[in-house]
């Protein structure tokens, strides 16, 4: 098998625009605030496609369904949705305030867990994040606030630079501010409870539906004021969990390859700055594209010009 990318799959959202075009260099829907791309997904309502070569045409299921072992590798189940889900984010305004629930709660509220981590790819100079909660807010406090419009006051809000990352695990309040592209990898789930939308109206001109009992549920109340990883030379890794691990690798041209090789489990590969190939397969990963490399597959990469790749494995 080969490397495989997949067609986007672009959602207009109140809070989206047109920044992919500019940033990533994607021809997107016209007349639409775009503010999601979902590169990989395998979900019953939504389906990647595969966008070249040998498997071209075919879903992400199509291809779990007759090739599980050689994409997950020993033990793959064909049954068994794609296990993550990967969004590039274009964030024009302040997403809603929200969390998604943690496994323990998630079945009793009839949603699914997610914990995802962002990647800030690119930012304006004031940008920020909404994660956590500010020290010792408690459950009361938080409530009340909400009651009085004035929660703002009780979320841990902080700048960031391009470069950045955070793990946004299940139970985790937050939301992403203005100004932010972002790539977001996620536990495939799609349950999203709103805190609070800022009092904005939706694409219909109503207010968004919110879901307060199922979030104060969900937040887990003593987490407080995290912090992001912010990035450093070399290689570097961002998040560890249950559901995947993520690592960055800043490439050279001068550099050895990045050698991925098969047989190890799969892998996503995530071109976030710069230029590389593929020795092995002549394939090109350019700015904003996403892979993923099957078990039975290796890779081994080579920067063209400074590149930044991020590569997600063990899920």
């Amino acid at each position: 098998m080969e490397l495989m990318s997949f067609t986007p799959l672009y959602m207009e959202r109140v809070w989206g625009g047109r920044g992919l075009e500019l940033k990533l260099g994607r021809t997107l829907p016209g007349g639409k605030m775009i503010g999601e791309s979902w590169e990989l997904v395998d979900r019953e309502d939504e389906q990647s496609v595969v966008a070249v070569g040998t498997h071209k045409g075919k879903t992400i299921r199509e291809l779990l369904e007759k090739h599980a072992v050689d994409i997950l590798g020993p033990g793959g189940e064909g049954s068994r949705p794609f296990p993550i889900l990967i969004k590039w984010l274009d964030c024009q305004e302040r997403l809603s305030l929200q969390v998604h629930p943690p496994a323990g709660i998630a079945p009793l509220l009839g949603g699914e867990p997610k914990t995802e981590n962002w990647y800030i790819a690119d930012c304006d100079e004031d940008a920020s994040l909404i994660v956590g909660l500010k020290q010792g807010v408690t459950r009361e406090q938080f409530t009340q606030a909400l009651k009085d419009n004035k929660v703002a006051a009780c979320v841990h809000r902080f700048p960031v630079k391009a470069g950045d990352s955070i793990l946004v695990e299940s139970g985790r309040v937050h939301a992403i501010d203005a100004g932010n592209l972002i790539l977001e990898i996620q536990q495939n789930s799609d349950t999203t409870y709103r805190v609070c939308d800022w009092g904005r109206v939706g694409l219909d001109g109503a207010p968004r539906q919110l879901h307060v009992e199922q979030s104060l549920q969900s937040i887990d109340f003593e987490d407080y004021e995290p912090r992001p990883l912010k990035s450093v030379p070399g290689a570097q890794t961002l998040a560890v969990c249950g559901e995947f691990r993520i690592r960055k690798f800043k490439l050279k041209p001068e550099d050895d390859a990045l050698e991925l090789p098969a047989g190890k489990g799969a892998r996503l590969i995530h071109a976030v700055e710069g230029r590389v190939t593929d020795k092995l397969s002549g394939t090109k990963l350019a700015k904003g594209s996403n892979y993923l490399q099957p078990y039975v597959t290796g890779a081994s990469l080579r920067a063209e010009e400074p590149a930044t790749l991020l590569i997600t494995d063990k899920f």
